[in-house]
């Protein structure tokens, strides 16, 4: 199922000031998995995630989605094949009520009105917010509209779900019925994180971003362990992965 592919070959990124943000990055991830991408504050996260969907295209590299090469001639296919959530849900969030809003994708991709209707009712019923169909999105809470905004993109029937932060101001209980539903999804998922618990319990695999760099690929608990790599990249055991001070016990 090639449709459901990302693969980076030597992907550098320089912004116009002249930073260089990504630096000869290249992986392949492959239909249905769930891939975390962690590193600290200005490592080169969230740069590396706005190719995947073409809001940025590579300085030099190249980079494949789904069946196409990203250029500014397939920046449609690739939009129709991912779905991005980004960081702070106001982004995504703009139209009068949480109906127009999950409507727009649809609407713009030319589906008919009885199709729109089907594909808002079925998106926002996966994520659970159907009964707020009729509520203005600036009247919901912070696990509401992370929600929402997760139902604008699966209206579209993205093969792939890339989020930025899903996790970000979330309170305890709304991370982890976020968490349960992301575990749900059958999509290839791609996560950019600083929860590094989050990476553990959705992501079989994680890169580990460093400088603008790869420090490493391969599977979650395995990376999240190592504590030698952690400190090299400025980031620190999960939680759930540290002794517990009293037992001395890992908790799962």
């Amino acid at each position: 199922m090639s449709h459901h592919i990302i693969e980076a070959e030597d992907l550098h990124y320089k912004y116009p000031d002249g930073t260089s943000a990504i630096q000869g990055v290249s992986f392949r991830i492959t239909h249905g998995e769930s891939v975390a991408i962690v590193g600290e504050n200005g490592a080169g996260k969230s740069t590396l995630l706005l190719h995947l969907n073409g809001y940025l295209l590579p300085t030099e590299g190249a980079l494949r989605i789904g069946d196409y090469s990203l250029t500014k001639e397939t920046l449609n296919e690739v939009h129709r094949t991912v779905g991005m959530v980004f960081q702070d849900p106001d982004d995504q969030l703009f139209m009068p009520t949480v109906f127009e809003d999950v409507a727009f994708g649809p609407m713009n991709l030319g589906f008919p009105a009885d199709e729109i209707k089907k594909r808002v009712y079925d998106a926002l019923e996966t994520v659970g917010m159907l009964h707020l169909k009729d509520r203005p999105p600036f009247k919901l809470s912070a696990g509401e509209k992370r929600a929402v905004a997760i139902a604008t993109v699966l209206s579209m029937s993205p093969n792939i779900l890339v989020m930025d932060e899903p996790s970000s101001h979330l309170d305890p209980k709304t991370r982890r019925k976020l968490i349960a539903l992301l575990g749900t999804f059958k999509h290839t998922k791609i996560i950019a994180t600083h929860d590094l618990d989050m990476a553990v319990d959705l992501c079989e695999r994680t890169l580990i971003i460093h400088k603008g760099k790869i420090a490493a690929d391969g599977p979650t608990r395995e990376l999240m362990q190592d504590e030698e790599l952690l400190e090299q990249c400025s980031l620190e055991k999960p939680l759930k992965l540290q002794c517990c001070s009293l037992c001395g016990k890992v908790s799962v």
